[in-house]
């Protein structure tokens, strides 16, 4: 995250130069209406004498006018610029570090937790930003510029001015610390918030199906409870920040006027210095008042910067690695002596893999729930990283080839049938641009969608919603399949596909697939036998163990769980068919 910031301030460098010198003349500019007043004041005790001096002094305040309004307005535009570009460098960084952690990392992070990541905290370092440079600038220059003109009206004065201000700001100081523990729980209760916010949405149809809006209701009111004592918690830190700031000011004033006067009175100071001073007070009004602002956005900004930092740190997946293997990966898999337990966890998920898959045969896998058949996949694309030397292809061991080129060289259909908002073509291409329309068409009519596809009124640029909930469980397996006919990889995964076609549809797909697998290695994993029965290779997992193999024929035959399997899915056939 260092380094991140460090990339963009440096890119950032020369318009942060320039906006402070802009700052810097800005303020210098604003002494000035008060000393021309203070003069115009003095002057008007024999207006007759002075016209054209109090006529050249209006002008000179109204150029400066202008001249303050065209400094600001040039800064300000230079200001938005500068930390709008910090929040899209930002969220291009992160979201392009978010792609590359490792999954075993990132599973355990909650899509409202990232959220906030994207809204919250990188939006509390873009307002840190512009607070430090605009506000704390201006703070900055106020106190040596308007200070260095006070004392050139009265020394005396100034400093007991300056006294109650010093105060104030060590009472900030002070109470700043209760502003980041204040913000702390809030942020707390602000991301448990709206993790629940986005789990509920996600789940709406399952919550109306069981009738729990009432449960989650009360939920929803207790966690948002939470949040507005968080949040007023912030408030009333904050609103003791801004009234510590008022009372100062109020001493300020009760002491000019008093001191002032008497300094008026004995004709140390005019009454144009005594009103021009009055006006550099209030220069330093808002500049006091900014202070805890920029505190507090200051400490929220570090506590923002620590949790992405923390998302920076999590173990990323080395995608392109030097002097390693990068071509095109096919030909034979071996899997020797594969145990493998999840990170943090005891319990193996499977236990002495041992198989071989030939370069263009089939494989069917299937096993009881939770066997460990989709966790095999996932150590074949290198999802999880597997023990060295447990998985090779074409004698190379796995961890050795390059991460990018694996996967490009395997299209893995997944079991949860992802679709993203956008066009059906860029739901089949995967956002690819290399591919003509009527190659998207051709791999969705081999993946049994050409139909559905033909009714649509923008066929393939049709978009389908979030999720793809404008389509039905087995169209949007059809969709996600059409990937496989579409891409050219040598190795090709089906984990659990077709559970949601009717047997007819999932029969002419099959042949389809075994089609497109000519000369390419092809795995179906299943808990349906009609999915396996035509692979070459079947083997059969139970609590992570390969239990049995074979061809259909011949598992059928070995009164194993391949059998029970048959049976049950046979009975269960018979009595669908005679319902």
């Amino acid at each position: 995250m260092k380094k991140v910031l460090q990339s963009i301030f440096k890119k950032l460098s020369l318009k942060i130069l320039f906006i402070v010198i802009l700052i810097g003349v800005n303020i210098y500019l604003l002494t000035f209406p008060s000393k021309i007043l203070g003069k115009i004041i003095d002057l008007m005790n024999n207006i007759s004498a002075n016209k054209d001096i109090i006529i050249k002094n209006i002008m000179f305040l109204l150029l400066t006018s202008i001249g303050i309004l065209i400094v600001r307005t040039v800064w300000k535009y230079f200001m938005a610029n500068s930390t709008r570009t910090l929040e899209k460098d930002l969220k291009d960084t992160l979201f392009k570090e978010f792609l590359s952690i490792n999954i075993t990392s990132i599973q355990n992070i909650k899509n409202g937790e990232i959220m906030s990541y994207f809204v919250k905290d990188i939006g509390e370092i873009r307002g840190a930003l512009y607070r430090v440079i605009s506000h704390g600038t201006r703070i900055l220059f106020t106190f040596i510029i308007a200070t260095y003109t006070m004392k050139q009206v009265n020394f005396k004065l100034t400093i007991a001015v300056i006294c109650p201000i010093i105060i104030t700001i060590f009472i900030i100081i002070i109470l700043k610390k209760h502003v980041e523990q204040s913000f702390k729980k809030a942020q707390k209760y602000f991301t448990s918030f709206s993790e629940y916010v986005q789990e509920s949405t996600d789940s709406i149809r399952t919550t109306k199906a069981y009738s729990g809006e009432l449960n989650q209701l009360k939920k929803f009111i207790k966690k948002n409870n939470l949040l507005k004592k968080g949040n007023i918690a912030v408030d009333v830190y904050s609103t003791l920040l801004s009234t510590s700031v008022t009372i100062c000011f109020g001493f300020c004033y009760g002491i000019t006027i008093i001191f002032g006067s008497k300094l008026v009175l004995d004709n140390e100071i005019t009454i144009g210095d005594f009103i021009a001073f009055n006006g550099y007070i209030d220069m330093f009004f808002s500049p006091i008042s900014w202070l805890p602002g920029v505190i507090s956005k200051f400490q929220r900004a570090i506590i923002s910067y620590k949790r992405l930092d923390k998302v920076f740190n999590l173990e990323k997946e080395n995608l392109l690695l030097e002097n390693r293997n990068k071509n095109l990966i096919h030909g034979d898999i071996e899997i020797k002596n594969l145990n493998f337990s999840y990170p943090n966890n005891i319990d193996k998920v499977l236990k002495n893999i041992n198989m071989i898959i030939k370069e263009g045969s089939s494989l069917g896998i299937i096993g009881t729930i939770g066997s460990g058949k989709t966790t095999l996949m996932n150590l074949l694309l290198r999802l999880y990283e597997p023990p060295d030397n447990s998985i090779k292809i074409n004698g190379i061991n796995i961890n050795d080839i390059d991460l990018t080129n694996l996967r490009e060289s395997i299209c893995y259909i997944t079991q949860d049938n992802f679709l993203f908002s956008t066009t059906i073509k860029e739901n089949v291409s995967l956002f690819r641009n290399n591919y003509r329309d009527e190659e998207i068409r051709e791999s969705a009519s081999k993946a049994m969608f050409s139909e559905e596809l033909s009714n649509m009124k923008e066929d393939i640029y049709t978009i389908i919603g979030e999720r793809g909930i404008d389509l039905s469980g087995g169209q949007k397996q059809r969709v996600v399949i059409s990937r496989a006919f579409l891409n050219n990889s040598n190795i090709v995964i089906f984990d659990d596909t077709f559970s949601a076609l009717d047997n007819k549809t999932e029969e002419y797909l099959l042949k389809n697939i075994k089609e497109l697998s000519k000369g390419k290695t092809c795995i179906i994993i299943s808990n349906r036998i009609s999915d396996v029965k035509d692979t070459d290779h079947i083997i059969v997992l139970d609590q992570g163990n390969i239990v049995e193999e074979g061809v259909h024929n011949t598992l059928i035959k070995n009164n194993g769980l391949y059998e029970k399997f048959y049976k049950q899915q046979a009975s269960n056939s018979s009595e669908s068919f005679l319902s």
